[in-house]
């Protein structure tokens, strides 16, 4: 099941890798086609119909693609400046109210965002760019990764109770 699990945030991290990348080369594309439209004029002037809405739609996906990943990695900010005056009890009780106050918030949000989603889809809301997209696909990319990322939480809290320490590691602190 950990392998599983661990695929399962390597591969959200690589769908919000390949998201950013998208973006840079929609942007780079856009870019590339007004410098054509400045050098040839009026008659090479085109443009990516709602580029902007797209590079927006990947930048949602990076974001919250990338929060289970990232939090597996220990690489959220985290208030280390008080838990290292902490005893190690201390430490790993105050990780524990963390990872249970992080799942319940990220628990609720993921009721939210599919509330959200859902009623998008009931009522045929479509993006008001040049290209009309259904709003609920994007908004998929949302629910996802917060789902992942509430179970990222209860993942963790699990790990957490069974090692009895914490088992997030800032890199920095080292």
């Amino acid at each position: 099941m950990r392998r599983l699990l661990d695929q399962v945030y390597l591969l959200s991290g690589g769908i919000a890798a390949v998201s950013i990348l998208a973006i840079c080369l929609l942007v780079t594309a856009q870019v590339g086609l007004n410098v054509l439209a400045r050098l040839g004029g009026p008659a090479l002037s085109y443009t990516i119909p709602s580029y902007a809405d797209f590079a927006g739609y990947f930048l949602a996906t990076a974001s919250f693609m990338a929060l289970a990943h990232t939090l597996r990695h220990g690489s959220h900010i985290r208030v280390n400046l008080v838990l290292t005056r902490l005893p190690a009890r201390g430490q790993w009780v105050a990780e524990l109210v963390a990872l249970a106050l992080g799942f319940a918030a990220s628990a609720y949000a993921v009721w939210f965002a599919t509330s959200l989603m859902l009623e998008s889809l009931h009522y045929g809301d479509m993006s008001t760019g040049i290209v009309a997209i259904p709003i609920w696909i994007p908004q998929c990319a949302m629910v996802v990764g917060l789902g992942l990322l509430a179970l990222a939480f209860i993942d963790t809290l699990i790990e957490s109770v069974r090692a009895k320490r914490p088992v997030l590691v800032d890199d920095v602190s080292e």
